[in-house]
């Protein structure tokens, strides 16, 4: 079948997007794979639907898949290609939108100076929810918060925070994040059998209070150029950990994002995220059958 597309990118996290208003595509995890294949297909990190709202509640559905195939919680720089999707096909022209993602609603709004702020909602710190075993670990505490040490190949450690911004992140501290070891720990961690659902990896390194430097190991993506929900989830670590003021600007290989979050009692609070996001070029692919 023949297929329409756009490729977008936000701070060099790229998409392939895909106008499902109008009916559903049907398409397999192997062609979602083929679609995000740089070889063979278009290219990218994730495959974004744009589907209708499946309740007066939200204005679409945003549904998510990784270059890997399979469908994914939630990819915050995708939120933002998103909004400026639907808004320049003229899809709507509301602002801000309410969308619909697998594990529950978040709002997208496009700002004057053409970036686009997310509310990425509130993030999870049960364990159960995120999800994380901790069986036979103990917390370290710091700050307001805790790391947990997981045991890796070759007798190395990695103290990571546990949370979730909607899906799995694993944070972890570093000194340099050109020297860190992320091609090497990121798998490890994805693929940590503490995590029963995976999980992103985070290699955080704090520059100051309000500026940090980050490489994120995806789950079923590998390293990105940036993760939304990686930078929501390694800032919101630093706030607890004491490490962070409240707004905070994520340096990513690919470009910068603005993550804001006012911690409270409950810690609760959404988490805001701002970005750019960038329509690159339109065009159509003949998709095969494939299993």
């Amino acid at each position: 079948m023949r297929v329409r597309f756009t490729k977008m990118q936000g701070a060099g996290n790229d998409f392939v997007v895909l106008d499902e208003t109008r009916g559903r595509l049907g398409l397999s995890e192997a062609q979602y794979r083929f679609l995000a294949d740089r070889h063979f297909g278009v290219g990218a990190d994730q495959i974004l639907s744009v589907r209708p709202a499946p309740s007066d509640a939200v204005d679409f559905e945003y549904v998510i898949h990784n270059a890997d195939g399979g469908e994914v919680e939630h990819c915050g720089n995708g939120a933002r290609c998103f909004v400026r999707y639907v808004r320049d096909k003229g899809l709507t022209d509301l602002n801000p939108v309410r969308v619909k993602v697998k594990n529950g609603e978040i709002s997208l709004a496009l700002n004057a100076d053409s970036r686009v702020t997310v509310d990425m909602g509130a993030p999870v710190f049960d364990l159960e929810r995120v999800p994380f075993d901790p069986a036979g670990l103990s917390p370290l505490p710091m700050g307001g918060f805790e790391r947990w040490s997981l045991p890796l190949a070759g007798g190395d450690v990695a103290p990571v925070a546990v949370l979730s911004m909607g899906n799995p992140h694993a944070v972890l501290l570093v000194d340099n994040v050109d020297t860190a070891p992320v091609p090497t720990w990121g798998p490890q961690i994805e693929s940590h059998r503490h995590f029963p659902s995976r999980v992103n990896a985070g290699f955080l390194q704090v520059i100051d209070r309000a500026n940090v430097r980050l490489r994120v190991f995806e789950r079923g993506a590998g390293e990105t150029l940036a993760c939304g929900t990686g930078a929501c989830a390694a800032v919101v670590a630093g706030i607890r950990l004491g490490l962070l003021d409240a707004r905070v600007d994520v340096q990513a290989r690919g470009g910068v994002l603005t993550i804001a979050w006012q911690d409270n009692a409950a810690h609760d609070a959404p988490v805001y995220m701002t970005g750019p996001a960038t329509s690159v070029f339109d065009g159509e692919i003949e998709v095969p059958e494939l299993a």
